[in-house]
């Protein structure tokens, strides 16, 4: 009996070293929950051109009227040829919320908020985390944002997804398809 014991012991100890075999749910909850809340924002261009009839042309007239209803916007619009040439200045009114961008201005719409792992797929390598988020605290601006994506609601969720890398004991996450930034 004794030989058969001491074979054991580097089959015991390999096993050990190469960590977890698999990732466990809570371990990529903790992880992601980390990330969370984000911003949802809106980005009004400063200048934009569509094509008529095309669905940027359609987003950027309801952008236009969403932002001339409120009152926080100017929006100048002119023809050029087949397209369309939309122009966005914050009014003397808007709130200090609206913050300048690289390409124009980001109006914070809500949050999106962590809500639980639903689904894990593990390889050898590496791990797919299915997550869902759900969008909470709606802001001034939320209402943008709906005339935008019609049939959003507050508390609704949605699947994401993260993905690990496997690194010896560890299981790293490498990132999120989250497109919102973190607060």
């Amino acid at each position: 009996m004794r030989p058969r014991t001491l074979l054991l012991v580097p089959v015991l100890a390999g096993a050990l070293a190469c960590g977890a075999a698999r990732l466990s749910r809570q371990e990529a909850e903790r992880d992601i929950r980390k990330d969370y809340p984000v911003r949802v924002t809106v980005q009004v261009p400063e200048t934009a051109r569509a094509v008529k009839g095309s669905p940027e042309h359609a987003r950027l007239v309801a952008l236009q009227e969403t932002l001339e209803k409120s009152g926080w916007f100017t929006v100048a619009r002119s023809p050029d040829g087949d397209r369309e040439q939309f122009s966005f200045r914050p009014g003397p009114g808007a709130p200090a919320a609206v913050r300048p961008s690289a390409k124009g201005f980001q109006l914070p719409a809500a949050e999106v908020e962590f809500v639980r792992a639903v689904a894990l797929d593990t390889s050898r390598d590496g791990a797919r985390v299915t997550y869902q988020i759900r969008l909470v605290r709606p802001s001034a601006f939320f209402g943008i944002f709906q005339a935008l994506h019609p049939g959003v609601k507050i508390g609704d969720t949605k699947d994401r997804h993260a993905t690990y890398r496997r690194q010896g004991r560890d299981w790293i996450l490498q990132g999120t398809d989250e497109a919102f930034p973190k607060d």
